[in-house]
């Protein structure tokens, strides 16, 4: 570290803060803190962040002690310009007309200030760089705390603030920045003294019992609950989530395992999961072959003298939570699915689209069409779509919302219903997230395909698309669930005709006329993004969605072929080529002629690019009729040497109008062939 430069602390004490957002919390406030620093010219070796239940920190390595000086130079009006004008700008700047500069350029002379601004110190600069990064902090609702006007995510007890070994003079959040933090609330509930930044996280640690590096807290918590599921001879299932969430919730963790009774066992296992996971942040275990046992890991947040008693409290705990899982369960299989049915049609689905019975009619008609075209069971696809929402009147799922669709599946199973019309049920909301599973029996894709065209036409057709970040029925997500199922199971289905049929299927809708293609313009440019994380160029994506081909499917294969059409040697000169024809056939009046008049080509140019092109068509349509869009390109790709030599000796706007109108007609052939996968012109 140079003598001109220091390490720096800032740590924000609080109440406990919200655990699921601690994460979020602490990187956007180590993001806004170094956005700070570069605005303001101040270098740092590096930054790290520290997050605990009761504090967020952040540790900026080797910072400038200030900024270096800035060199200022002003430009002002012409020599010639009035003097009121010249005397404003020196003004402006702070001196007189006779202490500026002049300055030669080409266009004459104009006045010019020029000087120097010493660097401010970091101690000067950090109070406000760490206020603006604690205010633009993700926190959707502030709060306040005694009679301060002062708003936080949670109330605010210190402010430690070390420049180096020394304390910066700030206030934040109402508090003077000092150089204590404060240990563990239970282990020493005490003020410590941090002389400087480095020896911070030791201090905390070795002093306070305060693990305050997330990222090492939670890897000790995974290890701690890995070991802990050991002992009792299984494997601990350990949800990256609910790992984050329970890091957040505690400073020293300490890893406990408890038991439950085993006739619990007899309810379906993700219910068990769910009580445990959500409602007490318990880990469930499992044996070799993945079946759940009767026990859970809880992380307490101290070193208990007597860890038997907080087993025996999360125990206890747990029980009656279980207990009424299992509840539900006997109660539920009392009642088929059908008989839940008619319970649908009080429930809303959306006011101006009718219950969700009136949705299930819809989408069991659409869902038995899909099903005929991939080759499914359309009576199948019809049950599935009839049951598919009646677990929502379900004592479990109504306690836990998250198990839809899956107790649907056990229920059905119950019912004697169809293994596949249960499986259904279950993957109708497949996939939930990026990268999650898709549904695999053809029932469940009929299903999950139907349900989210019935939304997305519903919405559009009652004009309320996603606006901004504003999507409260998650039509992107939909569209992205879509587009994956279509795409990754290789299913030929036209789109527009499946939004025009779920579309018929309303009995009104104010923005009827056009729907179908409003919706499938909106769906198409979600592959935008899919195709950008793929590492797909912009223009690629571009070149295919100026078709709109609208198959989902084809669309995949015509942007994979491009991309490889791309790393061809001809690619860019044809590319280059077809922008120079799409530019020729723009200019004309109508749509260019197609039929080329062999005995009009009089340049040897011409005559072999008609006689290669003509050598490809029978190739071509045969490549078109398999959709092979990839040897498409490939073939023309040949044609590029031919294409060059036509442009470089042939004279397309020839005088002779027939003899025009003829080269017009044989340069609009080679587009169309391109055109029969992307627009080429565009990359």
């Amino acid at each position: 570290m140079s003598a001109q430069s220091h390490d720096f602390l800032v740590e924000i004490g609080t109440e406990e803060l919200p655990p699921k957002a601690l994460k979020s919390l602490s990187e956007a406030f180590g993001a806004g803190i170094e956005a700070g620093l570069k605005e303001a010219g101040l270098k740092h070796q590096g930054t790290k962040l520290f997050a605990s239940p009761r504090r967020l920190a952040v540790l900026v390595t080797e910072l400038d002690a200030a900024q270096a000086d800035r060199k200022i130079e002003k430009r002002g009006p012409s020599v010639k310009a009035p003097e009121q004008a010249v005397a404003g700008f020196a003004r402006s700047c702070g001196v007189s007309v006779d202490q500026l500069e002049t300055l030669d350029t080409d266009k004459g002379q104009y006045y010019l200030f020029r000087s120097e601004q010493a660097g401010q110190p970091a101690t000067a600069l950090l109070p406000e760089i760490v206020s603006q990064s604690l205010s633009k902090l993700p926190i959707p609702k502030r709060m306040r705390w005694g009679s301060s006007r002062i708003e936080f995510v949670r109330p605010v007890h210190w402010c430690l603030m070390l420049l180096g070994d020394e304390v910066v003079d700030a206030e934040i959040l109402g508090h003077k920045a000092g150089r204590q933090t404060h240990g563990h609330r239970f282990h020493y509930n005490q003020p410590i003294e941090v002389m400087t930044p480095t020896e911070y996280a030791g201090l905390l640690q070795d002093t306070g019992h305060v693990m305050a590096d997330f990222d090492e807290r939670r890897a000790m918590i995974a290890k701690q609950v890995e070991l802990t599921a050991a002992n009792l001879g299984a494997k601990a299932v350990i949800d990256p989530a609910l790992l984050d969430e329970v890091t957040a919730l505690v400073e020293w963790p300490v890893a406990l395992a408890g038991r439950f009774e085993e006739r619990f066992l007899e309810v379906p296992a993700e219910a068990l999961i769910s009580s445990m996971k959500e409602h007490q942040k318990y880990f469930h275990v499992v044996d070799n072959d993945g079946q759940i046992q009767p026990y859970f890991i809880t992380l307490s947040n101290i070193i208990s003298k007597d860890p038997q008693q907080v087993i025996a409290g999360n125990e206890k705990v747990i029980r009656p939570r279980l207990a009424d899982a299992a509840f539900f369960f006997e109660t539920d299989k009392k009642q088929t699915l059908e008989s839940r049915i008619e319970k649908l049609k009080p429930i809303v689905f959306q006011a101006e689209l009718g219950t969700v019975y009136d949705k299930v009619q819809r989408v069991s008609a659409l869902a038995t069409v899909i099903a005929d075209q991939i080759g499914g069971n359309s009576d199948w696809a019809a049950r599935a779509a009839q049951l598919a929402k009646t677990d929502l009147v379900t004592e479990m799922v109504l306690e836990f919302s998250d198990l839809q669709g899956l107790m649907g599946y056990y229920y059905a199973l119950n019912d004697g219903e169809p293994t596949e019309v249960a499986e259904a049920i279950n993957e109708q909301y497949l996939p939930k997230f990026a990268g999650d599973k898709l549904p695999q029996t053809r029932t469940g894709i009929a299903l999950a395909l139907a349900d989210r065209l019935d939304t997305l036409v519903g919405l559009f057709g009652i004009n309320q698309p996603p606006t901004g970040s504003k999507d409260p029925f998650a039509l992107r997500r939909a569209t992205i669930g879509t587009l994956r199922i279509l795409v990754e199971h290789k299913l030929d289905l036209d789109l527009l005709e499946l939004l025009a049929q779920a579309a018929d299927r309303f009995p009104s809708l104010p923005g009827r006329e056009g729907l179908e293609q409003r919706v499938l313009e909106f769906m198409l440019e979600r592959f935008r993004a899919w195709y950008a994380d793929e590492g797909v160029p912009a223009e690629v994506f571009l070149s295919v969605m100026a078709l709109r081909p609208s198959k989902p499917l084809e669309f995949d294969q015509r942007v994979q072929a491009v991309n490889h059409f791309r790393t061809l040697a001809g690619a860019d000169a044809l590319a280059a080529a077809n922008k120079r024809v799409s530019n020729i056939l723009d200019k004309q009046d109508a749509d260019a002629a197609n039929d080329v008049n062999e005995s009009l080509l009089s340049e040897a140019a011409e005559q072999a690019l008609y006689a290669d092109l003509s050598g490809l068509n029978s190739r071509i349509e045969t490549l078109k009729a398999e959709a092979d869009f990839k040897a498409i390109l490939e073939q023309l790709s040949t044609l590029q040497s031919s294409v060059d030599r036509f442009f470089d000796e042939v004279m397309v706007m020839a005088d002779d109008e027939a003899v025009r109108a003829n080269r017009i007609a044989l340069l609009n052939q080679l587009r169309q062939r391109f055109l029969l996968v992307a627009d080429i012109s565009l990359l």
